[in-house]
């Protein structure tokens, strides 16, 4: 837990020290307030005392009341504000960390994992400081001094006042043991949660489509089930400690008043007076005492499952990335792509995913890639803007390994097409200049340009606001094939020197397809042009062709040559077009 508030910085802790000075100062004149009272109550049992004396003692009661509350919202004030900062760079740095993570982390962890840790998680956190770093200051000093105080009064209430503490020690102790497990199950559950409803919102169209909406509801009410169960455990459990250490406290009063009534018989005339006085201040003490142990109940409470979050947190913030900047920002030659003897295995995989791949691609070329599902097309492709590093072999760019490149550079020379088309809610101007390419952004002009050349201008132009047109999140104002040209689009108004089209062209028909692949011919002539695709009518006019099969090469060449020499590529287009339409 400890180490999660290594990330306040210098003034958050400078803050909290100047806290640390208005609770002693708030715990002093709450222990003062009992002093007056035993003046007080003397001096009403002295014959002779006069009011303004009374009227004094009372004064001074108050005033340590009132410097009491100021100390209390100060403390409260100076709180929040290292809380909401704390928040803020937990936050922050948890984001920053994320955006650094290969694909490899983020996998590891899991997107509902991710999102939970920076907000739910945060949140405990915050809730520790906001409400427990305040009585865990306050209520040790609090019930030391306290006892302290009375440890000199009577060795009877003494012992009363020590076997309640014990009791206290005992409950909070039973209980923790219990429900600490449970605690730490917490947040687990609570990642399945946000695990099913994400999955339920982001295949909301499949759902319905299938008349899955109640598989959907008992998947959610099993997750939400066991959260319930396992936080009404825990609930149940703590329910039970605040009547009990009233119990205590109701206890401990009555065998104070008991010894008190019991001495007080016992004593001679001129000490009745004074035992009365101390029993009144005796028991004020004592319940600052219990009232300290009720606190940390609260924070007994709250800590383990913000201990769980703590952890959680400090695992993401720990993980160091896999894919590590190199020092090199350009490359010996322009828009080159070659792998040699590349071979990749995922994490935890028995067999790699591509074995000994390798090929050479020049500036302006256009490689294409085909294969059945799972050959390893979009794996080869990825390796490229390290996405994942290769498991053997190199991986160059402009004739420089990608690991000895800066990141950012590399990705500036790269223009890429994911094969699910991604967008942002925005406008199609803003997801078309979208990001950072170590240029000046794109103009309204560029932007026009690269929408007409990815053939998105008739749609953009139909609509009322045309490049300033919404776009929802997802883009799902948007049909599969304008969503892929805006994509597109963003690729191209970035200039790159090397294309990567995963399979960008799948929800284009075969006129678009054609038209669109002759535009980036034109318009992106001198660019490198890496294309996976299903489609033989889409790869047929690249100058080199390379057909994967389980991972591995199984031929390379221009259509013309592997219509000739490769018989997966023959049966790959042969199931597609005809043999007139091949010729």
């Amino acid at each position: 837990m400890g180490k999660v508030f290594r990330n306040l910085g210098r003034r958050e802790w400078s803050l909290l020290g100047f806290s640390a000075i208005f609770i002693v100062l708030q715990v002093w004149l709450e222990l003062t307030m009992p002093d007056y009272m035993q003046e007080i109550t003397m001096l009403v049992q002295t014959p002779g005392s006069e009011m303004p004396q009374i009227l004094r003692a009372g004064g001074m009661m108050l005033l340590c009341a009132l410097g009491s509350l100021a100390s209390s919202v100060i403390v409260s004030i100076i709180v929040a504000r290292v809380a909401t900062n704390f928040g803020a760079i937990l936050r922050w740095r948890l984001f920053s960390r994320v955006q650094d993570f290969s694909m490899e982390e983020i996998g590891r962890f899991s997107t509902a994992s991710l999102i939970t840790r920076s907000t739910n998680d945060i949140m405990q956190v915050q809730m520790v400081i906001v409400m427990g770093l305040q009585v865990m200051v306050k209520a040790p000093i609090t019930a030391i001094w306290a006892i302290g105080k009375i440890s000199t009064k009577n060795w009877q209430w003494t012992l009363s006042t020590g076997t309640a503490v014990v009791l206290l020690l005992l409950l909070i102790g039973t209980a923790m043991v219990i429900v600490l497990p449970r605690f730490k199950k917490m947040q687990k559950l609570t990642d399945d949660l946000n695990r099913v409803t994400r999955e339920n919102l982001n295949g909301i169209r499949v759902v319905r489509a299938y008349n899955a909406e109640s598989y959907q509801q008992n998947k959610f009410a099993e997750a939400n089930s066991n959260l319930t169960e396992n936080h009404l455990y825990t609930q149940r459990i703590m329910a039970t400690m605040m009547p009990n250490i009233q119990l205590i406290m109701n206890g401990l009063s009555l065998s104070i008043y008991w010894i008190g009534a019991y001495l007080i018989n016992a004593a001679g005339m001129m000490e009745k007076g004074l035992l009365f006085a101390n029993m009144v201040t005796y028991l004020s003490y004592a319940m600052q005492v219990v009232m300290s142990f009720m606190m940390l109940v609260i924070i007994f409470i709250m800590l383990p499952r913000a201990s769980v979050s703590a952890k959680r947190i400090n695992e993401v913030l720990d993980t160091k990335p896999k894919v590590l900047d190199g020092s090199r920002t350009e490359g010996q030659t322009v828009g080159e792509v070659e792998f040699r003897n590349v071979s990749f295995s995922y994490p935890d995989a028995e067999e790699p995913v591509i074995r000994n791949i390798s090929f050479h691609a020049k500036k302006g070329q256009t490689v294409a890639f085909i294969g059945a599902t799972g050959s390893g097309k979009s794996t080869v492709i990825n390796l490229i803007p390290r996405f994942y590093d290769a498991t053997q072999g190199l991986v160059l760019v402009d004739g420089v390994d990608v690991r000895e490149y800066k990141q950012e550079a590399l990705r500036n020379k790269i223009g890429y097409v994911s094969q699910k088309a991604v967008l942002f809610s925005g406008t199609i101007a803003s997801n078309v200049a979208y990001g950072d390419n170590g240029r000046s952004p794109a103009s309204s002009e560029e932007i026009l340009h690269a929408v007409n050349t990815a053939q998105a201008g008739d749609f953009v132009a139909e609509k009322a606001d045309g490049c300033d047109s919404f776009v929802a999140q997802g883009g799902t104002n948007y049909s599969g094939g304008q969503k892929q040209r805006i994509s597109i689009a963003r690729a191209i108004a970035r200039k790159p020197e090397i294309f990567i089209f995963d399979d960008s062209f799948s929800a284009l028909d075969y006129r678009t397809d054609r038209i669109l692949r002759k535009s980036l011919e034109t318009e992106c002539k001198d660019a490198t042009k890496l294309i996976v695709a299903q489609r033989i009518g889409t790869i047929r006019d690249a100058d080199q062709i390379i057909v994967l099969e389980e991972g591995e090469i199984a031929g390379k060449g221009t259509h013309a040559e592997l219509m000739a020499s490769c018989e997966v590529y023959r049966q790959i287009a042969y199931s597609q077009l005809s043999k007139e339409e091949l010729e």
